[in-house]
């Protein structure tokens, strides 16, 4: 492959490389008894760039199920959205916190379901995608982007992002930009965080990244400073991340654990907020889990049916 083309090859996802690294690295199994009930449930998260934090604001949440359901919780973090959803798929998992693409592309083994999603005043919450390049770039709008993309660098974060991938390209293939071709490189950073920083070491030209754990979140953090970015691009809102469980579990302690989740920022407000203080720099007032609900990802569905040579089987 030439060097600034992207192989993206979506083939649920990565193969045997990544179904062997989870089969050997989620080291507790993900079995049921004889009534379609774990002894330990698995929860499997991806653990993005700093999993140490992570491990830190989910780790409350699944001992506050243990206490509730009276069944041990384990939380097992991923390196990717890839390895959550081979995990799920091999039964060494339960639960798994997917994002909207990452769903689409685990749900078309029809072997798990949507149970729960972040939402605000009975509704889904939204979010949005964001491009952005240094604020001395000389870049100044997508339409400076592309006149000059062969001399430009682009960053993606995880390949079944739905905010750090699919929407992003989706847009730059609506304005004349292939990923495949037009840019002098594109790759992957890896995490919405490992974009941001990549762009502002001046290491990438242009990045793409969540707008909820996104620039706002990096100034916060310290590790860039105010203002060094620049937004040029703004998504349509997009819908959030759901929970899914496997459908093989018994469906009446499924629903335990759907009231779990319904119930977290009623029951454990303290560890809940901690949780939402981790995804948002202020994190809007009214959040709760609602019921999810496989037709919500249509659109994301759509848009990725629409990407020629993005292969989502």
């Amino acid at each position: 492959m030439k060097r600034g083309r992207m192989k993206v090859r979506l083939i649920v996802l990565w193969g045997m490389f990544l179904l062997s690294f989870v089969l050997n690295g989620c080291k507790s199994n993900g079995t049921l008894n004889s009534k379609g009930i774990p002894d330990k449930i698995i929860v499997g998260e991806f653990g993005g760039e700093n999993p140490a934090n992570t491990r830190e604001v989910l780790e409350p949440v699944c001992k506050a199920m243990e206490q509730e359901l009276g069944i041990p919780v384990q939380l097992y973090l991923s390196t990717d959205y890839a390895a959550i959803i081979e995990a799920i798929h091999a039964k060494k998992i339960h639960i798994a916190y997917l994002g909207g693409f990452s769903y689409i592309l685990a749900a078309q083994h029809k072997d798990i379901d949507p149970i729960a999603i972040l939402g605000q005043n009975g509704k889904e919450f939204a979010y949005h995608s964001n491009i952005f390049v240094k604020s001395n770039s000389g870049l100044n709008s997508m339409a400076d982007v592309k006149a000059r993309a062969k001399d430009l660098t682009f960053c993606f974060t995880d390949p079944a992002s739905t905010s750090g991938h699919l929407v992003p390209r989706g847009y730059l293939v609506s304005i004349g930009l292939d990923p495949l071709t037009s840019f002098k490189q594109t790759l992957f950073a890896g995490s919405h965080a490992a974009s941001i920083l990549t762009v502002a070491a001046g290491k990438v030209d242009v990045g793409c990244a969540t707008d909820d754990y996104g620039i706002d979140m990096q100034v916060k953090k310290g590790l860039i400073k105010k203002g060094e970015l620049k937004v040029l691009w703004v998504s349509d809102p997009i819908v959030g991340s759901p929970i899914v469980v496997r459908k093989d579990i018994n469906p009446a302690f499924t629903e335990k654990i759907k009231q779990f989740y319904f119930n977290l920022s009623k029951k454990h407000p303290e560890i809940f907020d901690n949780y939402l203080r981790f995804l948002y720099v202020n994190a809007p007032r009214g959040l709760c889990y609602i019921p999810a609900q496989d037709s919500m990802f249509n659109g994301v569905r759509k848009l990725a049916a629409n990407i020629r040579d993005l292969k989502t089987n």
